[in-house]
């Protein structure tokens, strides 16, 4: 089974970013999730705080054959890598639990390959994802 990938780019000013790529590529800037009239409504809603409001911001394909493109704020620390791969290999529809178990299976996999694990991470609005290095110690994401 193969898997979606976003590619994330670690920039200084996200929105800036993903606006600059969607014109450039004709993709779109990512709306807000379903029932959200606005970005700021759904921060509002999971809690994130105004100063860490152009932490991310995506554009996507909207014929949805390309990837998704993500831009996150760069504060300098590790990994210092400016462009990584984000490994979409969980069903989003899961469970918290379902998805948990997908991950360790996934973790177990990927470090049969040659991964080496380096942590789970949680994000403002709950996600959750692990993050590895290749056999050459780039950098990769798993969700």
């Amino acid at each position: 089974m193969s898997h979606s990938i976003q590619v994330v780019i670690a920039c200084s000013d996200p929105d800036r970013l993903a606006s600059f790529w969607a014109e450039a590529l004709g993709y779109v800037l990512q709306p807000p999730p379903p029932g959200y009239a606005t970005w700021d409504e759904f921060a509002d809603a999971v809690g994130i705080p105004v100063e860490h409001r152009n932490d991310l911001s995506a554009c996507v394909d909207p014929a949805g054959i390309g990837p998704r493109l993500l831009f996150e704020r760069y504060d300098g620390g590790a990994p210092n890598q400016r462009v990584h791969v984000d490994v979409n290999s969980i069903g989003k529809s899961l469970s918290p639990e379902e998805r948990a178990v997908g991950l360790e299976e996934e973790r177990s996999r990927l470090e049969s390959l040659g991964a080496t694990f380096h942590r789970s991470a949680t994000g403002m609005a709950g996600e959750h994802w692990y993050e590895f290095h290749d056999p050459e110690g780039n950098w990769f994401c798993v969700q």
